[in-house]
């Protein structure tokens, strides 16, 4: 499984250590989404953020979406099949999205990707910046609601 994980709230009065969390996540802007392997490790550095990020699992055809219509090359060039043929074992953008949330393979190695998605901000906007998800806000974890998200912001 992968997970989408999107920064929702900007820079002002973030704990450095916060702030460390999610430059390692390399959520360093607002909108910014990244697509991150479920492990221990990475569940601990998000429920650190989770005050001003939002995450869940990304499904495989979210995820095609975003790397076709949102995901660059350095130089600010897009990616399409072409591109994913000549650099993964995988024929097409649905099957590397398939791959990535299987966990076969990351978005980053795909070879000069740039390894995060800058998103627009969500039609209708954020539920609200400063609550949790379940009380009816736009922070922490989502689970399959992220789709819906990215689909606005895509």
């Amino acid at each position: 499984m992968a997970y989408a994980a999107i920064r929702v709230r900007g820079h002002s009065g973030v704990r450095h250590d916060v702030e460390d969390t999610m430059r390692m996540l390399r959520l360093t802007r607002a909108n910014h989404c990244v697509i991150l392997p479920e492990t221990e490790e990475i569940k601990g550095m998000l429920m650190k953020a989770k005050d001003y990020i939002t995450w869940g699992e990304v499904s495989e055809e979210t995820l095609a979406r975003m790397i076709k219509f949102r995901g660059r090359l350095m130089g600010d060039k897009p990616i399409d099949d072409d591109v994913v043929k000549d650099n993964t074992p995988f024929g097409s953008i649905m099957a590397l999205s398939k791959g990535i949330v299987k966990g076969e393979t990351k978005y980053a190695d795909i070879k000069d990707v740039k390894p995060l998605f800058r998103l627009s901000p969500p039609k209708k906007g954020y539920e609200g910046v400063k609550r949790g998800f379940g009380a009816g806000g736009a922070l922490g974890y989502r689970g399959e609601e992220i789709n819906d998200l990215i689909s606005r912001m895509i």
